[in-house]
């Protein structure tokens, strides 16, 4: 007997499930299923390096508004693109994993011998036919290490474990070195023009941040966020995320380069060159670094490396580097002269260096015509100007050009600056960060220099120079005695930092030192917990960074000649008369409308003040006032906002509009202080202008 037909309703369940999933958010896997968190991988490589980090990335802000974490202003993400594209060995990520990414140079050969650059730039090696295992990942045997030159260090998931570890904005400079690429041992794979480099290294960095997304649920998911303004920087940092800032390092920029004091190029190709620069993404630029070109002249490496780069300056221009005594306190490294290395000086058979004249030295070239040029065409096109590797003569000027036009937007990011230009670059409202130098140095250094920092009431950063053939901190002398402690708590957020796991090595801070990007974290920890008071006060004021910076950008972006410093500044008054639209704030005397007012209650000693969010050159300051004036009043500036300083002073206001010329000076804010009131009200002012 057949048994009986049953219909069942197997095609309309899932419609159901998934009809009430859509109305009540749930999951279709069931109450019990916890979705993942946005901060970790939903689509994973199926083999991958460990983040050895726990717990969720803070977000939001400070109870003023202000972001926190740490900045990297200076590291090279994408240096395997540069160079002619097998200098440095490995790559930042790969489609097809981890395994494919991280491998040796093809001119390493099977043993390493054949790596002639790997082997005379490595710190702890020992010859030019020095052995490494080739064979990198996943034992990782002899690279990465802090003495590698060579090999990647900025593999995605460290950069991953650093960015949960607490730090939120990294410039990643595009970099190319031409000399380097054009050796005769190298054999490229990829143009070794700088701005094919540029171009080739941004767009790497685009196909990362759409490679993160992928792993994390889609299109603008992912925690790698490329920032082309401060606003979008801050909401990125804001959302727990890292911004990545989009910077350009090269010798020749725009191709101008030059030959026994030739030119490459012109003012026509500087302007297109900072049009692209600009389309593709840039936002802060070197002039010039480590070699002389039409534009700026370069403060001299010193040393062993100074003598094998002043041979490639000879290369790349025809002239070892024209070298003076300097004549002020600003000088430059002081060069070697005389007899070439032996392996150096194949590459310019029959030369020798000149013989310069006693130290400190400084070079002769400074800022050039066509430099000036394109310096004012950043500033036209609302670029950072970085001010490391320019010599002090060329540094000098272009300080002077960016002081009589209060541009704010200087950056020394490496310690590449003579140090007599700190405090100038920040009454611009500048930043500085020092190079990734050992915990020890980084504190001594950082400490040192605190006051000046607290005088402009700014944060700090540091520039690791990763991939940049600089060197990243080696592991204490004293780790055995004093070691980092594992784990330790993130910086910023909740959860805890552990030992860092890729394939079958284990990395220990106190063993590896920094040996890849991962490990910044530890690093700062070693700082903050290894380091005494000195150490903490120097992390508190790495968090204070990436407010800075932005802060700097956004004053960059800003920038007018002759503009309202006040737009988009906070304003505060000791009083504020009450009124039922509420339009007679402070912040109502910037708000560029005539109409509207700050009026104090009625009394005495009423004052109205602005903060402009970073250290500006102030020169002019304009009062509207309205009927209610003050008779008696003066005009202070501060940087701190505790230590003010008169600036101007009126002793028989008249009401009407008052106008301040003042000699430039450096401040975040301004006050206006009323000493006499001309009528039995309080005070009141429509419209407050302060100007550079």
């Amino acid at each position: 007997m057949t048994a009986p037909h049953r219909r069942t309703r197997r095609g309309l369940a899932p419609f159901v499930l998934l009809l009430l999933v859509a109305l009540l958010g749930g999951s279709a896997t069931g109450a019990g299923a916890d979705p993942q968190p946005w901060y970790e991988q939903s689509d994973p490589l199926p083999e991958d390096s460990e983040l050895g980090v726990t717990g969720a990335p803070s977000t939001g802000t400070g109870p003023k508004g202000e972001v926190r974490g740490l900045i990297d202003a200076h590291t090279h993400l994408m240096s395997d693109e540069g160079f002619g594209g097998d200098i440095v060995c490995g790559k930042t990520f790969s489609e097809l994993g981890i395994e494919d990414a991280l491998t040796d140079c093809h001119s390493h050969g099977s043993d390493g011998r054949t790596g002639l650059i790997e082997n005379v730039t490595h710190l702890e090696g020992k010859g030019p036919l020095d052995p490494h295992d080739t064979d990198l990942y996943p034992t990782f045997k002899d690279a990465p290490t802090w003495s590698s030159l060579t090999h990647q260090q900025m593999y995605y998931r460290w950069v991953e474990r650093a960015w949960r570890g607490g730090q939120r904005i990294m410039v990643a400079d595009t970099v190319n070195n031409s000399v380097l690429c054009s050796l005769p041992t190298q054999v490229n794979t990829s143009s070794c023009n700088d701005m094919d480099v540029v171009r080739r290294q941004v767009k790497k960095t685009k196909e990362l941040e759409a490679f993160v997304d992928a792993r994390h649920g889609g299109p603008g998911k992912g925690w790698f966020r490329i920032a082309y303004s401060p606003e979008e920087a801050r909401r990125y940092v804001e959302q727990g995320k890292m911004a990545v800032i989009l910077g350009m390092e090269v010798s020749a920029p725009f191709g101008c380069g030059m030959t026994l004091g030739v030119s490459h190029c012109s003012k026509a190709k500087i302007d297109a060159g900072l049009d692209e620069a600009k389309e593709l993404g840039i936002r802060s630029m070197y002039l010039c670094h480590k070699f002389d070109n039409a534009l700026c002249g370069v403060r001299f490496d010193s040393g062993t490396q100074g003598i094998v780069v002043n041979v490639g300056n000879f290369l790349t221009t025809g002239q070892f580097w024209q070298v003076e005594r300097c004549r002020t306190q600003l000088h430059d490294n002081t060069v070697e002269g005389g007899v070439i290395p032996p392996k150096v000086a194949e590459l310019v058979p029959g030369q020798v260096l000149p013989i310069y004249p006693e130290g400190p030295h400084c070079n002769r070239r400074g800022l050039t015509s066509l430099g000036e040029y394109a310096l004012r065409g950043m500033m036209d096109r609302d670029l950072m100007v970085e001010i490391d590797h320019q010599s002090v003569k060329a540094a000098s000027r272009t300080m002077e050009i960016l002081e009589s036009e209060a541009y704010p937007g200087v950056i020394s990011s490496h310690s590449w600056m003579d140090k007599h230009f700190t405090e100038r670059v920040y009454r611009l409202g500048g930043f500085i960060t020092q190079y990734g130098h050992g915990a020890e140095e980084f504190v001594e250094e950082g400490h040192a220099e605190r006051p000046v920092r607290q005088k402009y009431d700014v944060g700090y950063g540091f520039g690791m120079d990763m991939n940049g053939f600089g060197g990243t901190p080696p592991p204490r002398d004293d780790a055995a005695d004093t070691p980092l402690v594992y784990p330790f708590a993130p910086v910023t957020g909740s959860g805890s930092v552990d030992r860092q796991v890729t394939g079958q090595r284990i990395w220990d801070y106190n063993r590896d030192g920094v040996a890849h990007y991962g490990m910044v974290p530890d690093w700062v920890e070693d700082m903050r917990s290894n380091h005494g008071t000195e150490g903490q006060q120097v992390v508190d004021d790495l968090l204070r960074g990436p407010e800075s910076y932005l802060r700097t950008w956004a004053a960059t972006t800003g920038w007018e000649q002759g503009a309202d410093l006040t737009k988009g500044a906070v304003a505060t008054a000791s009083s504020t008369e009450w009124s039922l639209t509420g339009k007679l704030r402070p912040g109502s005397a910037i708000d560029d409308d005539a109409a509207t007012r700050w009026s104090s209650r009625w009394g005495d000693d009423a004052w109205w003040a602005v903060d402009l969010g970073t250290p500006r050159i102030v020169r002019r300051v304009s009062l509207d006032w309205e009927a209610a004036h003050a008779s008696r009043y003066r005009v202070q500036t501060s940087l701190d906002g505790q230590s003010w300083t008169t600036v101007a002073t009126a002793t028989d206001g008249d009401g009407g509009l008052d106008t301040h010329t003042i000699s430039p000076t450096s401040a975040r804010h301004v006050r206006v202080v009323t000493d006499e009131r001309a009528t039995k009200h309080g005070v009141s002012l429509h419209e407050v202008r302060v100007t550079s």
